[in-house]
């Protein structure tokens, strides 16, 4: 069991500058554009479903603002073929494994259970009761193991969710069979109103190691460590030795969700402080410093997030609404009496609800 630091490791500064080098992970110009192209397009559509929300259209929205470099640097260190457990705000990590706007949305819109076959993405459903994922991402590995695959799972969760009784069951089992699982903590400072304070006196990565996981923190605003760790955290749990937990240390910039109003409980000043640690801007900062981009990428990058906002808006607004009878289709997976009568009994009193 090691860890790589109690102090969250850091490649890039928030003012750009670059504070280490990486063997394994080098700062490059290619990687630093494609980071930027990444955290951008999923900022637009995060803040477009934020809108979409606030008009009506959707029912509830959990944003991932600040939180792009944690998903983005974690996301691209997989294997394709390697599964994923997200919770309910991986918006940026759903879009990099080729998930639309329209997928994303469609469980906030109330048309779907979830608007994507997991299968097809190797990309969980959303995961809305805090913990859950942590156990069903164990036992998916836990059968990945069996079948001698070479393939790791992935399950993110935030630091509230480390709190609960099902994170703690997750690492035991995971730890007690070597389960390929990597238990990625978003610690986003705040779970709901509760901040990490008033959660745990014992950092979430220095809590993992007395189950047994290999464990390390990174800075989550800072998209280049993310990756680096990861991709370590990876070669461990690949190389036989186990499950493993990555913290990364990041920040809720909005509400805990679009009925959250933050200004309740934490100070202004605490989230302009935040701000300045942007992991997009940090990225640009980077590219402008090594003259790795002229404003031609900047303005492009800029339209394309511009049309990514305006995809998800057509692709929300596109979603099919369910008929009635749908919504009796799949309660139980065999036909019940009770079921068929009572779908019946609706249809016969909303007959234009048919489709």
């Amino acid at each position: 069991m090691t860890t790589i630091s109690r102090q969250p490791f850091q490649l890039v500064a928030p003012d750009g500058a670059v504070v280490a080098d990486d063997d394994d992970h080098p700062i490059d110009p290619d990687a630093a554009r494609n980071y930027y192209r990444a955290m951008t397009l999923a900022r637009a559509v995060d803040d477009e479903a934020t809108f979409l929300q606030r008009r009506g259209e959707l029912g509830l929205w959990l944003r991932s603002l600040g939180q792009e470099a944690a998903q983005i640097g974690s996301i691209s260190a997989l294997r394709a073929s390697d599964y994923v457990f997200p919770s309910y705000r991986e918006h940026a990590a759903a879009l990099a494994r080729g998930l639309s706007p329209g997928q994303i949305l469609a469980q906030w819109r109330g048309v779907a259970h979830s608007g994507w076959n997991p299968a097809d993405h190797n990309f969980h459903i959303y995961t809305l009761v805090l913990a859950a994922q942590l156990l069903h991402a164990t036992g998916y590995a836990m059968g990945i193991q069996r079948d001698r695959a070479a393939d790791v799972v992935l399950a993110y969760f935030g630091d509230g969710a480390s709190s609960e009784g099902d994170a703690a069951e997750a690492f035991n089992i995971a730890a007690v069979n070597a389960a390929p699982v990597l238990f990625f903590c978003q610690n986003n400072a705040w779970a709901i109103s509760t901040p990490n304070d008033k959660q745990f006196a014992s950092p979430v990565h220095v809590r993992a190691q007395a189950y047994g996981l290999w464990s390390a923190a990174v800075d989550g605003n800072d998209v280049f460590a993310v990756r680096a760790v990861t991709e370590r955290a990876l070669r461990h749990i690949r190389s036989g030795g186990g499950p493993a937990l990555v913290e990364a240390l990041t920040y809720r910039r909005a509400g805990h969700s679009t009925a959250d109003d933050p200004s309740r409980y934490r100070p202004d000043g605490e989230v302009s402080e935040q701000a300045s640690r942007d992991p997009i801007d940090r990225v640009e900062a980077l590219l402008r410093q090594r003259d790795w981009a002229d404003e031609t990428f900047f303005v492009t990058a800029a339209a394309d997030a511009r049309n990514a906002a305006a995809s998800t808006r057509e692709q929300c607004l596109a979603l099919p609404e369910p008929s009635l009878a749908a919504y009796f289709d799949h309660v139980l997976a065999d036909a019940d009496p009770d079921v068929l009568r009572e779908r019946a009994q609706s249809l016969r009193r909303h007959p234009v609800a048919v489709s």
